[in-house]
C-alpha cells in the first residue's frame, strides 16, 4: 500500500500488526510502545522523521484506550500525571527542534538511531537486574506483597530532596516529594518524546518507580495518562512540521486499540517485579531493530 504523504509503500497488515503488538505492550507496561513501533517502522523503510511524527499520532489514540481501562482499575494518579505535563511539554518542544537541526545537516537517522541503542540497552540492563533482585527478595523472605523494589537507595535519595514547594501524592502513596523532582521527570521524558519519537514511557515508567517510589501498577496507569498528553502535543508539533502520515497512523491504530485493552486487563494477574522483569526485555528488541537498520538490513516484505 502506498502512503502518499510519507512517499513509501508498506504492507498495511505489517503496520496493523505493529499497532496490535505495541497496543498489548503499552497497555501492560504503561508505555507508549514507541521503542518498539519506532524501530520496526524504521526497519520497514519509513523515513525517520515520519517514524517520529506518525508513531506519536498512533500512540495518542492507543494510549487513550489503555489509560481509560487503567483508570477503571484504580491505577492512575491524575495529580501526578498532570504535574508532569509542565516539564513534558517543554521537553517535547526542545526535542522537536533538535530533530529539525539534525535534518538540516542530514544526520537525523544516524544520530537518533545510535541514541536509541545506547538508551534502550541501559534501561534494559538496569531494570532486569533490579527486578530479578526484587523477585529473589520476595521468594527468600516469603513476602506476601504485590510490589517490592530490589534497589531502595535511589528512591530514598530522591525523596530526601526537600526543595520547596513540597507536595503529597496520595494516589501513589507518597507523603512528600519536591515539585521540581516531578517536573524534572517530565522534562527528561518530554525531551525523549520530541527527539526520539516516543511517548517517553520506556524511561518514564522506570523513573516513576525508581526515582519517585510510585508503585508499579500505578506507574503503569499514570504513565499512559501522561503519554496521552505528551504524545498528543508531540503529534501536533510534528504535524505542523510535516512529519505525520495520518493514513499510516490510522492503519496502525486499528490493531493498537484492541491490543491496548488486552494489555491493560492483564496487569491484574502479575506482581510489580514480574511486570518489570518482562519489561526489561522490550528495550533490547527495539535496540536490535535499530541496529539492523543502521547496518543496512531492511525488510524485504512488500
Amino acid at each position: 500500500m502506498e502512503f502518499s504523504i510519507s512517499g513509501v509503500t508498506v504492507n498495511p497488515l505489517i503496520l496493523a500488526g505493529i499497532g496490535f503488538l505495541v497496543g498489548i505492550l503499552g497497555g501492560f507496561f504503561g508505555v507508549g510502545g514507541g521503542f518498539i513501533a519506532g524501530p520496526l517502522m524504521f526497519w520497514s523503510g519509513v523515513p525517520m522523521n515520519f517514524v517520529i511524527g506518525t508513531d506519536l499520532a498512533h500512540m495518542t489514540g492507543k494510549s487513550i484506550v489503555a489509560a481509560k481501562r487503567h483508570r477503571a482499575l484504580g491505577q492512575v494518579d491524575l495529580k501526578l500525571g498532570l504535574l508532569m505535563v509542565v516539564g513534558t511539554v517543554v521537553g517535547i518542544e526542545i526535542g522537536a527542534r533538535v530533530i529539525e537541526a539534525l535534518e538540516a545537516v542530514g544526520e537525523v537517522d544516524r544520530v537518533i538511531g545510535i541514541a536509541y541503542i545506547f538508551i534502550l540497552t541501559g534501561i534494559s540492563v538496569f531494570t532486569g537486574v533490579e527486578s530479578i533482585r526484587a523477585i529473589r527478595m520476595i521468594n527468600t523472605e516469603r513476602m506476601d506483597v504485590k510490589d517490592v523494589l530490589g534497589f531502595h537507595g535511589i528512591t530514598r535519595q530522591m525523596q530526601r530532596i526537600k526543595i520547596r514547594p513540597l507536595i503529597a501524592l496520595p494516589g501513589s502513596g507518597i507523603e512528600s516529594v519536591s515539585l521540581w523532582t516531578v517536573i524534572g521527570v517530565g522534562l527528561v521524558t518530554g525531551l525523549l518524546a520530541g527527539s526520539l519519537g516516543v511517548g517517553g514511557g520506556f524511561i518514564r515508567m522506570p523513573m516513576l518507580i525508581y526515582l519517585l517510589g510510585v508503585p508499579t501498577h500505578v506507574a503503569v496507569g499514570t504513565d499512559l495518562f501522561e503519554i496521552v498528553i505528551s504524545a498528543g502535543y508531540g503529534t501536533l508539533t510534528h504535524a505542523l512540521k510535516g512529519n505525520v502520515d495520518v493514513l499510516m497512523a490510522l492503519v496502525m491504530h486499528t490493531g493498537a486499540a484492541i491490543g491496548a485493552q488486552v494489555g491493560a486487563v492483564s496487569t491484574r494477574y502479575f506482581s510489580g517485579p514480574r511486570i518489570r522483569l518482562l519489561f526489561s526485555i522490550l528495550p533490547l528488541i527495539g535496540a536490535a531493530a535499530v541496529l539492523l537498520r543502521l547496518l543496512g538490513f531492511e525488510t524485504a516484505l512488500p
